[in-house]
């Protein structure tokens, strides 16, 4: 298989070339990216208020395609391509392989910081490209999370610190009385996608998955 090269591939994470480039796509579109950000914290905070017995439901089937919205709309600007807003809700033609990646990763990050924290901060860190493993690889939930795993466990603790500098850009944007969170979350999917496209360009553009041209 082609994806076995991604073994092979020189993993590098320049956390500011990464900030750099998740800013330039965020600058495309800042107004889109906002609004669907506002839209998902408008339907979580409907959810908590009228149903929040359903959570659980909301989390596990509803959010993934909804996030995922950002990484196809960032891999649309980075290919030059015209993004209109409905393209976030693209996200819900891979219902099924972000949902279920969501729920397993979920609870193996939940077993894991039961067991002894330290399996659950380390998952934490290897299934960041799980999702776009499954929608831009075109692998089976399974395969796209050990094979984010494998990658990034090879250059672990820089993935580490790129997560705890996102963590931090997050609790700041928490911290404006929470409307940074508009522009936090957007731009952490982004700064995700940039690296995450960056070591998967060559591979994945040889494969031609169906999930970036669709």
């Amino acid at each position: 298989m082609k994806v076995d090269r991604l073994l092979t591939v020189p993993v590098q994470v320049d956390i500011k070339a990464s900030f750099a480039r998740a800013w330039e796509l965020y600058k495309a579109h800042p107004f889109f990216f906002s609004l669907f950000m506002l839209l998902i914290v408008s339907i979580q905070g409907m959810v908590v208020i009228y149903v929040q017995a359903y959570m659980i439901v909301y989390s596990a089937l509803l959010a993934p395609p909804l996030y995922a919205g950002f990484y196809l709309v960032a891999n649309k600007i980075s290919r030059g391509e015209t993004v209109i807003y409905p393209d976030f809700f693209a996200g819900f033609r891979f219902w099924i392989p972000a949902a279920v990646i969501s729920l397993l990763t979920q609870t193996l990050l939940a077993l894991g910081l039961i067991a002894l924290v330290i399996p659950g901060i380390y998952l934490a860190v290897s299934y960041l490209f799980a999702i776009p493993m499954g929608i831009f690889g075109g692998l089976d939930p399974w395969s796209a999370m050990e094979w984010s795993r494998k990658l990034i466990t090879r250059n672990w603790w820089r993935f580490f610190g790129l997560l705890l500098v996102l963590v931090l850009l997050n609790l700041l944007g928490f911290l404006l009385a929470g409307i940074g969170l508009l522009f936090t979350i957007p731009f952490t999917f982004l700064v995700i996608y940039s690296v995450f496209e960056d070591l998967t360009r060559e591979v994945f553009s040889e494969e031609e998955p169906s999930a970036t041209h669709e």
